[in-house]
């Protein structure tokens, strides 16, 4: 993940309730929001060394600013997502507009496979996983490994508030995988301890998962992870991990933080 697409959070608001952290009663601070963000941005670029590609935001569609959502890209190929509720598919023609005009051969599901994204598809180099039941629907995975060709584990998400694989799943560079077991079902868990061995799995606490502790971004040795997350911090630095710690309070009131904000685009 050293290049990554994102949207400024010019129009990010709760506009409506599709995830049990979002309500509408509990209103983002626009000023505090854009701030967090271009925070956000400040330490991506000057201290982790990515490079941030922006895609235009569109009035209306609040959501747009969690870019993980807009799809998948393995080379110079993009399948754009089908989202599951219809409040977020008007994204939809908006992130293909924008990977067809960067040149990308852009692909897409039939609309009847649920699928959102690096939201719900994440792994390392020789192993796949993907999150169904809340979003994503587990029939495209077998779609996805014939299109990219690749073995896709599904795991099933069995909390709520874990309603993607990115919240509660975070594979890091040097073959760690950060995550809340409880998140997944005994098969889930089954699976990911059979391909991760226990050694290389830094297991984070509920408080510290609830505070999207797991919604990071890691870039080589670098890991930009939500504030108030000390163990899980100290767990990383531990492996050698560089940590930065970036307070993104206001988009977690949608159930979103740093990785919901980015795209890797290789």
């Amino acid at each position: 993940m050293s290049r990554l697409l994102v949207c400024p959070p010019d129009y990010f608001q709760i506009d409506y309730e599709i995830n049990p952290w979002m309500r509408r009663t509990n209103a983002v601070d626009p000023a505090r929001a854009v701030g967090q963000w271009h925070a956000l941005m400040d330490v991506l670029v000057h201290d982790v060394g990515a490079g941030i590609e922006e895609i235009r935001p569109v009035q209306g569609l609040p959501d747009m600013v969690f870019t993980a959502n807009a799809g998948v890209v393995v080379g110079r190929r993009a399948l754009v997502s089908r989202f599951r509720y219809p409040e977020r598919q008007r994204e939809e023609v908006y992130f293909e507009r924008w990977f067809r005009e960067q040149g990308y051969e852009v692909l897409t599901l039939d609309k009847s496979l649920y699928f959102e994204g690096a939201g719900d598809l994440l792994g390392f180099s020789d192993t796949w996983f993907g999150g169904y039941r809340q979003r994503s629907d587990i029939r495209a995975f077998p779609r996805l490994g014939e299109i990219f060709q690749r073995e896709i584990i599904p795991l099933e998400l069995i909390d709520s508030r874990f309603y993607h694989l990115d919240t509660c799943f975070c594979p890091l560079s040097g073959g760690e995988l950060l995550y809340f077991p409880a998140a997944f079902d005994s098969y889930g868990q089954a699976a990911i301890a059979q391909r991760i061995p226990e050694a290389r799995g830094l297991v984070v606490p509920e408080e510290e998962a609830l505070r999207f502790a797991c919604n990071a971004v890691c870039v080589g040795k670098h890991v930009v992870i939500p504030a108030g997350c000390p163990r899980t911090t100290q767990r990383l630095e531990a492996r050698g991990y560089r940590t930065y710690a970036v307070q993104l309070d206001e988009f977690m009131k949608s159930g979103g933080a740093a990785k919901c904000l980015t795209l890797a685009l290789d």
